[in-house]
């Protein structure tokens, strides 16, 4: 059968906009089809259902129209009855469709119009889904591309296969592009959008860095180096943390390279960025001090449950330490991720000496005594009275200038003020409506009920609908900046964990959960653990 010229011009418009599109070419034929039959709908009526096949060898086009096979006719486009469906087709029941070819038609101009748009839509489309397919797994990569136009500061970048946009926020300040510019930036998100597939790249990105050195240095990109942090302030400075797999290499001179050569390409590709180049600790007090170099610290002091360290330097290293306008602290605390407060030795000094003549007050008026008693307790390092009265007698009376008489007189007027003091805050409690029943969860004293009672947990059932973050309070950090969120008990020397087992002893008074509830759970929080911590079969176990 001989094909005719237009025919073949079909199929070969179709290759062509498959090859020129880079998708598939069936894709394009299937959009031929669908043109063709929203053309033949206007021909023959839009409530007729006909269907439209390119025969993909020949580039023959057939015509149908589906027919209904029903008792009574509603619409002759659209129905036919038993008897004529049995006669075309003696297998036909009610329900089933009947093809009728249709005569070959031209298209006048403005169907042809409505079919190209129809085809020039569906390409559209699948470009866009080979697109999105193409770089959804490339997030996280590095890619080179070329300035094709800048928009109000944004820039579109040409990636052969694909357009990206690095947006104004994402440029390194004071950075430039013009038409036809090579960039190289990191590929951060890729989302489906009306317009298509939104390819998002940055240069301001902390990955885009660890990137950069992974391809400059072949231990990190080989594995034997680890990036375990990146703190940017783009076009600034830089902070990175590396740990050496091993023992052999040390981390930071690998990055450095020979006469600073790995890393200087990696400061020019950031337009002079300066880097520090970090080692890694598991030991936070330890990476801490490593990260607020070239700054030289005196001491470290850890509140881990608060995610908070002060850092005391001597007084010529204060403006080192704390860098211009913050800039050092705020990159060590975004690199180890502990809120950091720096002092100086003469801060530190005059707090210290401010605590003690706290604690000296606290003691001369509880315990009645004069000042050099009180300055005696609190220089052995008693910090409160609950010390004093529950402390081993012999500890008070081997204080030099105490004896064992002494030692009983200080203890007995510490259990006297703390019962008054208990009897103030219990009449507080019972004025704040705190019921009773909460005494009975282990840990909770009395001063703590005034402050549950404050906070408006005045049931067993309100502690019981408590999260550790009510009562201990929450961290939250946003562009390098920490807020910390008080909870209820803040203040009361509660981690974590004990203000979780303080709301499952509720639960199980408040009836929520039992205690065989609470025994399954730990078993299998314990079952999962030894199997996250098992050896996959047939695989050696890890080394140390």
């Amino acid at each position: 059968m001989a094909v005719s010229a237009n025919r073949l011009e079909l199929l070969q418009i179709a290759d062509a906009v498959a090859r020129e599109k880079v998708i598939d070419r069936m894709i394009v034929v299937t959009a031929m089809e669908d043109a063709i039959q929203k053309a033949a709908r206007s021909r023959y009526g839009s409530e007729t259902d006909v269907r439209a096949e390119i025969d993909p060898k020949t580039g023959e086009i057939k015509l149908q129209r589906l027919l209904k096979v029903v008792e009574e006719i509603d619409n002759p486009a659209t129905d036919i009855t038993l008897d004529i469906a049995r006669g075309r087709n003696p297998a036909a029941q009610l329900g089933d469709f009947i093809a009728e070819p249709l005569p070959p038609m031209d298209f006048g101009r403005i169907a042809a119009q409505s079919a190209k748009q129809a085809i020039v839509q569906k390409v559209r489309e699948a470009e866009r889904d080979r697109q999105f397919d193409e770089f959804k797994d490339r997030i996280g990569e590095i890619v080179n591309g070329q300035v094709k136009r800048v928009e109000y500061g944004n820039v579109i970048v040409d990636l052969g296969r694909g357009e990206a946009i690095v947006r104004r926020d994402e440029l390194i300040p004071r950075e430039t592009f013009r038409y036809g510019d090579r960039v190289r930036a990191y590929i951060y998100d890729v989302r489906r959008e009306q317009r298509g597939p939104q390819i998002f790249m940055s240069r301001t990105h902390p990955q885009f860095m660890a990137k950069l050195f992974a391809q400059e240095v072949p231990e990190i990109y080989d594995g034997i180096i680890e990036v375990k942090s990146v703190a940017r302030d783009p076009g600034s400075r830089a902070k990175i943390a590396v740990i050496s797999r091993d023992s052999s290499i040390d981390p930071v001179g690998a990055c450095v390279g020979m006469r600073g050569s790995r890393v200087q390409a990696v400061v020019n590709e950031l337009q002079g960025e300066k880097i520090d180049i970090i080692p890694w600790s598991d030991d936070p007090a330890t990476f801490i001090v490593n990260s607020l170099q070239p700054a030289e610290v005196a001491k470290v002091v850890l509140d881990e449950d608060a995610e908070r360290i002060e850092v005391v330097v001597p007084d010529d290293q204060l403006s080192l330490a704390i860098g211009r306008r913050g800039q050092n602290v705020r990159l060590a605390s975004q690199l180890t991720g502990w809120d950091i407060d720096i002092l100086t030795e003469q801060e530190e000094s005059e707090r210290r000496q401010k605590e003690f003549q706290d604690r000296t007050a606290l003691f001369i008026e509880a315990l009645d005594v004069d000042e050099v008693v009180g300055q005696l307790l609190a220089s052995e390092g008693f910090v409160s009275v609950t010390e004093i009265a529950y402390v081993e007698l012999d500890e008070l009376a081997s204080i030099e200038g105490f004896d064992e008489e002494t030692a009983v007189e200080l203890q007995s007027r510490a259990a006297e003020y703390l019962a008054r003091i208990e009897g103030e805050q219990d009449a507080e409690r019972q004025e704040l409506g705190v019921e009773d029943v909460l005494k009975e969860i282990p840990g909770v004293t009395t001063a703590a009920l005034v402050a549950l009672g404050k906070a408006d947990i005045k049931t067993m059932d309100d502690f019981a609908g408590c999260v550790p973050d009510d009562l201990v309070g929450w961290v939250e950090r946003k562009d390098g900046e920490s807020t910390r969120f008080p909870g209820a008990l803040d203040g009361f020397d509660i981690s974590r964990a004990e203000a979780e087992a303080m709301i499952m002893q509720a639960r199980i008074k408040a009836g929520w959960i039992t205690e065989e509830d609470l025994k399954a759970q730990d078993e299998e929080a314990a079952e999962g653990e030894t199997d996250a911590e098992a050896p996959v079969e047939g695989e050696a176990p890890a080394q140390a």
